[in-house]
């Protein structure tokens, strides 16, 4: 490894970033503003207005149209003409023609929506590289699957070291690679986190710039809270909690890579990048000296779930009772959410999804297997999150909570606390959602903002 590589900084810019040639510009300004951004990781072009059509979305629409046997010639032109107005705006003569001929014929012979989606990556690497003038890397060289499409960890570094090796500069599509006979894998939706967090282990980067469109991960859903705070700075733990719960700033999986290798992820905003944005880091890190300036770090949650409850006189004494419930949601390949309990009642909450179209089936079912006094299906229950490593230090967070939520009247209908109490998970109705996190927020940022005086 050189020695430009141990102080490098791998730098992903999300869809938004690269809509248009302006945006393109601000990229170059970024990356060519600090020396140790050599390894930049691109998405394909995402929308220019609200009402724009994403390219990887046009790219879904051309393996459809194919598919069915349909004429995406149409399609396809749309997909070139934004390319070539990028790059004419830009004063290139990047010309994708050639190769979308090519995307053409694989998807008149058969191509997978794997391939069609990541040709987005691929020709938007293209043209970033042309223009900023650093070699270009097909990730489908160094990113590997297995044949069942899992990330094979230990191929991808081996590969990416070697190939980037000699390379001090790079720019490397995100979101696909290649399975083991050459066939193109994506990952899921926003997969070009895990592709930059991947180059970033692989040079072993001073740090990983993931750059978006907001500055930086928020304490709440700025569509419910207006003007929400930004955490200046996060823990991998805390952050993996929000994005489970529905924050969407960065994929889930992109923590796993660069956590094992103690390197820090910075969220920035490529329309204000002067914004510090919100720094990720490991869990000793934060402790020491990065608080969020609350006892909370963030909210976050997700509505369509539903709760199995179910009754039963001295259940605590039946041997195998739980066993025997979730045997029957592992048989039908259902998986849970949380399963709160007393003495004599249980509920499971699910995802409406995981159920739909056989709610009647896993009744019966359980009612056969455990004999239950009552059960019952409840709809229309949402999960909310209140994380924050802040909240083992301080007495009287839970009560907190609950007295917003009591004070604007909203019934809680699950509690549940992990022993890290790093969160408390909350389950509430669908219509209470919004109000709850407004409340618990007013309690525990704009509260301390007042007694602040800010």
């Amino acid at each position: 490894m050189s020695d430009a590589q141990r102080t490098s900084k791998v730098v992903k810019f999300g869809g938004s970033s690269l809509a248009d040639a302006g945006q393109f510009r601000k990229v170059k300004d970024i990356i060519t503003a600090d020396p140790a951004r050599r390894y930049v990781v691109p998405s394909a072009p995402g929308k220019r207005f609200s009402e724009d059509t994403k390219i990887t979305d046009m790219l879904y629409t051309c393996q459809r149209f194919a598919s069915e046997g349909k004429d995406f010639s149409e399609v396809l032109g749309q997909i070139r003409s934004r390319y070539l107005e990028i790059a004419k705006d830009l004063g290139l003569s990047f010309d994708p023609t050639d190769e979308l001929d090519r995307i053409a014929f694989r998807l008149k012979e058969g191509a997978t929506r794997d391939f069609a989606a990541s040709r987005g990556e691929y020709l938007n690497g293209m043209l970033l590289a042309d223009y900023l003038g650093f070699p270009f890397v097909d990730a489908a060289e160094v990113i590997c699957f297995n044949e069942s499409g899992t990330l094979l960890m230990t191929e991808t570094m081996m590969l990416l070291r070697e190939k980037l090796a000699d390379m001090p500069y790079a720019v490397i599509p995100g979101f696909y690679g290649a399975g083991p006979n050459g066939e193109i894998i994506t990952f899921s939706r926003g997969g070009s986190d895990i592709t930059g967090s991947l180059v970033a282990r692989a040079v072993r980067a001073e740090i990983y710039e993931n750059w978006t469109d907001v500055s930086g991960v928020l304490v709440a859903d700025p569509r419910i809270v207006k003007n929400a705070a930004v955490i200046n700075t996060i823990t991998y733990e805390e952050l993996r909690e929000l994005s489970y719960m529905g924050a969407t700033v960065l994929h889930e999986d992109a923590i796993f890579p660069v956590r094992a290798a103690g390197i820090p992820i910075n969220i920035r905003n490529t329309n204000e990048p002067s914004a510090p944005g919100t720094l990720i880091v490991s869990g000793d890190s934060a402790d020491s000296d990065a608080q969020t300036g609350y006892t909370i770090t963030g909210i976050a949650g997700k509505k369509g779930f539903c709760a199995i409850n179910i009754q039963k006189a001295m259940m605590n004494a039946e041997l195998g009772f739980c066993r025997k419930v979730l045997s029957v949601l592992e048989d039908m390949g259902i998986s849970f959410e949380h399963m709160p309990s007393g003495i004599d009642t249980m509920s499971i909450i699910l995802a409406e999804e995981t159920i739909k179209g056989r709610e009647k089936t896993v009744l019966s079912r359980i009612r056969k297997a455990v004999e239950p006094d009552s059960i019952e299906l409840e709809h229309g229950i949402s999960l909310l999150a209140v994380v924050g490593r802040g909240m083992r230090r301080t007495r009287g967070t839970a009560a907190r909570i609950f007295a917003a939520l009591a004070h604007a009247r909203i019934n809680v209908k699950m509690i549940d606390q992990g022993s890290s109490e790093l969160n408390i998970i909350i389950g509430l109705l669908d219509g209470d959602f919004e109000e709850a996190v407004r409340r618990i927020y007013d309690m525990f940022v704009n509260s301390t903002l007042t007694e602040s005086g800010e």
